[in-house]
């Protein structure tokens, strides 16, 4: 990894939350009520990118109106929300959370009032320096602005950050800023995808945390 990493900056969704079956229930939805066949596991993984909008024109076949999209957003959310008391905690969260010596924070795209009282209940909130989610009424888009913001409202040198999270743009947003990130195989996207951003790749957090020495 180079220079030894004073803080990590977390991803929630898939990283340190393992809902993947939910995140797949919840695409399922969409794909049912816009007539596609429903997708597995491996086939999400493949198709999933960012921007989401582009994504879901892939998984549809069609371009999406703006009627389209807040449908999608709508149907998805309301099934990822009944499936969210099925979603535990990902292996080795958080005992090995609280053994890394440095600083860390929570950066997600899951809607900041919702995030806030779901890491308090899970008993998190006082292991992270900042927590932000989204905080617009949609997303979808790329993280690399919000990491922008989130390291400046901390102080932090990107030099000494490195990004945790399971898609290829965690490692983007990381590279945009300059910091360095290590993805996990957990979440919904495939190992060769991630492998192709060039940064390490592991199947587990205790495995992430170990590559930072």
């Amino acid at each position: 990894m180079g220079k030894a990493a004073r803080h990590v900056v977390w991803d929630w969704n898939g990283t340190l939350l393992d809902d993947t079956h939910a995140v797949l229930k919840s695409v399922n939805r969409v794909c049912l009520h816009f007539g596609r066949e429903e997708v597995s596991l491996a086939e999400w993984r493949a198709m999933f990118s960012r921007p989401l909008l582009a994504c879901y024109e892939r998984l549809l076949g069609r371009p999406l109106s703006t009627r389209d999209w807040a449908e999608i957003d709508l149907l998805y959310h309301e099934e990822y929300r009944a499936l969210l008391d099925t979603c535990r905690l990902a292996t080795g969260v958080p005992d090995h959370l609280h053994d890394w010596p440095g600083t860390q924070s929570l950066l997600s795209m899951w809607f900041h009032d919702e995030l806030v009282p779901l890491i308090t209940t899970y008993g998190l909130a006082g292991l992270f320096t900042r927590v932000d989610g989204l905080r617009l009424a949609t997303g979808g888009g790329s993280k690399a602005e919000h990491l922008a913001e989130h390291l400046h409202h901390q102080g932090l040198d990107p030099a000494d950050v490195v990004v945790i999270g399971d898609v290829a743009d965690d490692a983007e947003a990381a590279r945009h800023v300059g910091a360095r990130a290590v993805l996990v195989t957990t979440g919904v996207v495939d190992r060769a995808r991630l492998e192709a951003t060039g940064a390490p790749v592991v199947d587990s957090i205790p495995e992430a945390l170990a590559r930072l020495g």
